[in-house]
């Protein structure tokens, strides 16, 4: 069927018109991620699995001072966390696993627990000032108390300017952020109210 020149010129007028779809857009126009710092990464939990059953200390204690990882290997920073707790008070161990050192750095009690199921090398939390109540070697359960709460001069504590337990961890020498290890339930988790039950039948 022969079209006549009128018809032809529609279509090529249609053809200049008609825009092109690309199937995706060009790579510059790609909305880019920035990318993560190292304490980012470490403060999002890479690599650290949730294996806390417990706090260190109490039902939800007050964190004095929260993780602030070094921006250098040796910088300054914060490499760990101070919880509020009073000499004497019972520490515990986070996860379960093996105590790898007890004993006195600088003059503090410390211990720390290589925790197990956590990879190679394996994450080991450690706590200070503590007045240790386990030796090397011991195996530990969530919950087990492995010490309790040493009284220091805040003039000599590096961490805490109030009486605090300050909590650690690490994976070989890289400090990462001790709650992760925490899951949601137990960072929110506060002291037990008791709560009336409402719309119940009375028992006989």
């Amino acid at each position: 069927m022969r079209r006549s020149p009128r018809t032809w010129a529609r279509l090529v007028v249609l053809l200049v018109l008609t825009p092109t779809i690309p199937s995706s857009p060009p790579p510059s126009s790609l909305p880019l991620r920035p990318a993560a710092s190292a304490g980012d990464t470490a403060r999002a939990g890479a690599g650290v699995p949730v294996v806390g059953r417990v706090w260190p200390v109490g039902v939800r204690p007050r964190v004095l001072r929260d993780w602030e990882p070094p921006k250098t290997p040796y910088g300054r920073g914060h490499r760990g966390v101070d919880l509020a707790a009073a000499p004497g008070t019972p520490v515990r161990a986070v996860a379960a696993g093996r105590v790898s050192f007890a004993g006195r750095v600088a003059g503090r009690g410390v211990i720390s627990v290589e925790l197990s199921g956590t990879g190679t090398p394996p994450l080991r939390t450690t706590y200070e000032p503590v007045r240790p109540s386990v030796e090397k070697g011991t195996e530990v359960a969530a919950g087990e108390v492995v010490g309790a709460v040493a009284a220091t001069e805040p003039a000599r504590s590096p961490h805490c300017t109030a009486p605090c337990l300050h909590w650690g961890l690490l994976r070989a020498d890289v400090y990462l952020d001790p709650l992760t290890l925490l899951p949601p339930w137990l960072l929110r988790a506060g002291p037990p109210r008791l709560l009336p039950v409402l719309g119940l039948p009375v028992p006989e």
